[in-house]
């Protein structure tokens, strides 16, 4: 997958990395061309979070980008989905647990609607899940948290979805 950036953490001092994460994230879409966003609200080893994020999450082993996209999305939002196309990777180091990540984007279309299966931690931190416009997802990035792990999310995610409002402007999708 093409690399798109890389992404030094500036709000926590600087100590090595341990390991890298390999994750997966989706640009969801709906049946309108709505966007899924998770609202963040948790006050954690990170600090306070206040802020949006797209849904994803690690890989298991043996298991590919698109299995471990439909497998996040039915745990966090309640939906399987299908990929529609790849975005690209951007990586975001995070000081503060020593790790790097390495985050596989896909726009995707959600399927069926299935139960949620959050782990304790995504009951704890995840207080909404939202499906606005294009606009509207670019505009609550703007505004959200510009500090701490809520500035990281933002400077990864922001111009992914900057690059969507494209391809959906410029795609029948």
């Amino acid at each position: 997958m093409k690399l798109l950036y890389e992404l030094n953490d500036t709000e926590y001092e600087f100590k090595g990395f341990t390991h890298t994460r390999e994750i997966v994230r989706g640009i969801i879409l709906d049946e309108e061309n709505r966007i899924c966003l998770e609202y963040i609200l948790d006050d954690d080893g990170f600090g306070h979070r206040d802020y949006y994020e797209t849904p994803g999450g690690g890989m298991d082993k043996g298991e590919d980008h698109k299995n471990t996209l439909d497998r996040e999305c039915a745990e966090e939002i309640g939906y399987h989905c299908e990929v529609i196309k790849e975005i690209g990777c951007v990586i975001d180091n995070y000081n503060l647990i020593k790790r790097r990540n390495h985050n596989y984007y896909y726009l995707a279309r959600r399927t069926t609607k299935c139960e949620k299966h959050q782990l304790a931690d995504e009951v704890q931190r995840i207080k909404d899940i939202i499906w606005v416009d294009i606009d509207t997802a670019i505009n609550l990035y703007e505004n959200m948290q510009d500090e701490l792990v809520g500035k990281i999310v933002k400077n990864r995610e922001l111009p992914i979805l900057k690059l969507i409002k494209t391809t959906l402007q410029n795609h029948n999708l």
